[in-house]
């Protein structure tokens, strides 16, 4: 179910997110060939494509607001999670100055948006490539994860250790919350050797981008 608009939240999360989007972009005009064509943390994934997709996901938040803003409930990739995957693929070809290029393209493109979106194109909703409906006021939220948590996954020194401190209060209150919604009565609280740590490794473990000894991954995102 959609959340409220919380005028005061999205602000934060759009100031958090483009301080991440500063951070993203310095990251990647700094990397070297070889660290374009390296592995990613993600299975199958190189890096180059993992830029890829940030710049690929920036655009289907534009693409969203837009519709928002037309008074249409958007789908986020054409095709849903298949045309996303097509999308990425057809990305992973790009060369570096390419993939530089488009990221920050879209970067500012979505930034742009945000900054031109009215409270009606906020309290729009659009549909997510999970299939999901997603309030666009949500969107600044989950961009900053993606962000986020994809600079981590990019294996180039920026742990979790790093991610914005109210970006880890935010996520874990959404984390707690579904962890209780999806687990049945009795065992809808985190596991104590999860809560003996502190918040960054915490929410690290529940994204399965830590291990805890003695705990299974956590859920994931």
């Amino acid at each position: 179910m959609p959340r409220d608009l919380d005028p005061r939240n999205l602000d934060a999360c759009i100031e958090g997110c483009a301080a991440s989007h500063q951070l993203l972009l310095e990251t990647v005009d700094a990397l070297s060939p070889e660290q374009f064509a390296a592995d990613s943390l993600l299975p199958g994934w190189s890096v180059l494509q993992v830029v890829a997709h940030l710049a690929l996901n920036a655009q289907s938040h534009v693409h969203l607001l837009s519709c928002a803003g037309r008074g249409e409930v958007g789908e986020q990739y054409v095709g849903g999670a298949s045309g996303r995957a097509a999308e990425i693929e057809a990305a992973s070809s790009w060369s570096i100055e390419q993939a530089g290029k488009e990221l920050r393209r879209a970067v500012y493109s979505l930034e742009g948006a945000w900054a031109g979106a009215t409270y009606d194109t906020w309290n729009g909703t659009g549909i997510t490539a999970s299939g999901a409906v997603l309030s666009m006021h949500e969107l600044p939220f989950m961009r900053w994860r993606e962000v986020v948590v994809h600079l981590t996954d990019m294996n180039i020194g920026l742990g979790y250790e790093q991610w914005p401190d109210f970006y880890v209060r935010q996520e874990l209150e959404r984390q707690r919350m579904a962890w209780a919604a999806s687990h049945g009565i009795g065992l809808t609280l985190i596991p104590q050797a999860a809560l003996a740590l502190n918040d960054k490794h915490r929410l690290a473990w529940l994204l399965q981008r830590a291990e805890v000894d003695g705990l299974p991954l956590g859920p994931g995102l």
